[in-house]
């Protein structure tokens, strides 16, 4: 009702979306890429470790596992983005849904992080 009044915010409205859904794009993006970057570069740790004949496993998923955190960073702010171009009930409950789980598979992530650095630092001094 509003807008029909005021033209100029139709098209306020559209480039404040337009722009939100580009940056939410960008950011999904950045998320793939630092999964990929993370793949990649414990394959590296892995094959390096195989020439070697002394592969690290816990290096090599401990290099994954922080890419993949830091992955799901990025993919809940580019949800949240979303959510807040459409706010209404069923996407704010599949944003809490997902927040949810991904704070749980940080939280793991990060604990299983914590345990191997302990583990590794023992290694080392003994």
């Amino acid at each position: 009702m509003v807008h029909n009044y005021f033209p100029n915010l139709i098209i306020m409205d559209h480039l404040v979306i337009h722009w939100v859904n580009t940056c939410k794009l960008i950011i999904e993006t950045i998320g793939a890429l630092l999964v990929c970057v993370g793949c990649i570069l414990s394959i590296r740790i892995y094959l390096l470790g195989l020439f070697k004949s002394e592969i690290n496993f816990s290096k090599v998923r401990l290099t994954l596992a922080r890419y993949l955190m830091l992955a799901l960073e990025f993919q809940l702010g580019a949800d949240i983005l979303g959510t807040a171009v459409s706010p209404n009930w069923d996407t704010i409950g599949k944003l809490a849904a997902i927040a949810v789980i991904r704070t749980l598979l940080n939280h793991f992530l990060s604990k299983e992080i914590d345990k191997e650095e302990q583990h590794d630092s023992r290694k080392v001094l003994q």
